[in-house]
């Protein structure tokens, strides 16, 4: 790896970046074609989530298996194999003509779409060992993936009025192939020497079983009832695989996850934080979307507009002046710093009024969220990837990837319950100051998790493992 040329590393970057691109876009660009889906295959309100569901279940089920895997079988083979599937999968959605395909279809794009995203950024580690380079590299990366959910609700808005909705998968085949054909051309084939290349099997269906669940219990608590039998059964069954999980990889001879990594202090800090951010911010995007449309009335696109100002200052930041700032300040500080601005732009939000004006109450909240998300998303990426040996690359790269998808989901769901909880108390929905309270509510919240993640990382050990040259290998075949 370390004779690859230095300018084809930043190509090869380029590449892995837009295969991210894709799976982050499409988190969000199908929900903008929901109501167009139902009408066209007639869903139910019910069948209708399961569009969504099926994605996700499958999505944050496999995160961690599928970074375990490029360990064993090589990086750059499962993303292709990950990119394969997420293309195909995308054809067949766009060309389902009935429900059962449609979510079959998504399951198994929820599938590739995991292995892409925990392969990647275990590539991305191995092709920068450079400290410097590397953090440049984890800024593109973090602009990718902070920009990629608001672009996809202006992309998902045009493609499905212009086009329809089956556009909104179709669009995945042409990059899909572009991506393909240049990875194999431009990202190295590398794998990591180990001393056993056995599957964990045991461990990997009891974990992917325990998070499916887990994301099922999460997705679903809101309709069902957060102390229903079913949230409450599906919650205790997760944590009894989980458990079993934990005592199947403590006594077998290659586990899947070497429990040793959790006493890596960079690893379970940055894994933490990860899950306490991702439930402040997914729940301020969502929350703050249905506030500027259901309260200030904008459309669609004037949302996606509205967001514009924090994603041109979190671009600012993840294409050189992040790195800039980790290689000054080091990891701590900037974590800490932009976790604390993103909870001061969420208290902002937590006060705005409900004829809120967007030069007063819109923008400076999305500015200090913008710079927070800028500062914080490089160093805490670099935490979660820099102690990890380099054949525990990809494992790494799930955990954090499963961290921020779990920490997201079940913020997105028990911030959006404690919004609808105070909504009611204030007089329902119909109400505009009661729809304004239940979201104060919830970007309260928010800003105190976020204030206890940036507490975190100062607990956050400066430097890290960087993998040696001579650890990587050239793979024959990819």
């Amino acid at each position: 790896m370390t004779a690859t040329h230095p300018q084809h590393r930043w190509f090869a970057l380029i590449v892995l970046c837009l295969g991210v691109l894709m799976i982050v876009l499409d988190t969000t660009i199908v929900n903008v074609a929901l109501p167009s889906i139902r009408t066209d295959l007639r869903f139910s309100e019910t069948g209708l989530v399961w569009v969504v569901n099926a994605y996700l279940l499958t999505f944050g089920g496999c995160l961690l298996l599928g970074g375990r895997l490029g360990d064993l079988y090589g990086h750059r083979r499962l993303f292709l194999i990950g990119l394969a599937s997420f293309t195909l999968a995308s054809l067949a959605c766009g060309i389902a003509t009935t429900q059962t395909l449609l979510v079959a279809a998504r399951a198994v794009q929820g599938i590739g779409g995991a292995v892409v995203s925990a392969v990647a950024l275990s590539l991305i580690t191995t092709l920068f060992p450079e400290p410097a380079e590397r953090a440049k590299a984890m800024g593109v990366y973090g602009f990718v993936c902070a920009g990629g959910g608001c672009l996809g609700v202006l992309l998902g808005g045009v493609l499905t009025s212009k086009l329809g909705w089956r556009s909104v998968f179709l669009v995945n085949l042409p990059i899909g192939v572009l991506v393909f054909a240049l990875c194999l051309r431009l990202v190295p084939a590398m794998r990591i020497d180990m001393q056993h290349r056995s599957l964990d099997m045991a461990g990997a269906v009891t974990v992917t079983a325990a998070l499916m669940l887990a994301v099922y219990a999460i997705v679903g608590g809101n309709e069902a009832g957060w102390s229903s039998p079913r949230t409450l059964g599906l919650l205790a069954a997760a944590a009894i695989l989980s458990c079993l999980f934990l005592a199947i990889e403590a006594r077998v001879r290659a586990p899947l996850m070497p429990l040793g990594m959790f006493r890596l202090r960079n690893i379970a800090i940055s894994n933490i934080v990860g899950v306490l951010w991702a439930a402040a911010m997914f729940a301020w995007f969502f929350i703050t979307a249905l506030y500027m449309q259901l309260v200030l009335g904008y459309d669609p696109m004037q949302v996606g507009l509205a967001f514009f100002p924090s994603d041109l200052i979190m671009a600012i930041f993840s294409l050189g002046l992040s790195a800039k700032v980790v290689m000054r300040f080091g990891l701590r500080l900037p974590a800490m710093a932009g976790l604390l601005l993103a909870a001061a732009g969420l208290l902002l939000f937590a006060v705005a009024p409900r004829d809120g004006d967007f030069t007063l109450h819109i923008l400076p909240g999305m500015v200090l969220l913008g710079i927070g998300a800028g500062l914080a998303f490089n160093p805490v990426l670099l935490a979660a990837m820099g102690d990890a040996r380099p054949e525990d690359a990809g494992l790494a790269s799930g955990l954090v990837n499963t961290a921020f998808m779990m920490g997201g989901a079940l913020g997105l769901a028990v911030l959006a319950s404690m919004a609808a909880a105070r909504t009611a108390a204030l007089g329902g929905a119909t109400s505009a100051d009661a729809l304004t309270g239940g979201y104060h509510a919830a970007f309260a919240v928010g800003a105190v998790f976020a204030v206890i993640a940036g507490l975190l990382c100062l607990l956050l050990r400066e430097g890290g493992r960087v993998p040696a040259g001579g650890e990587v290998t050239a793979e024959s075949a990819a």
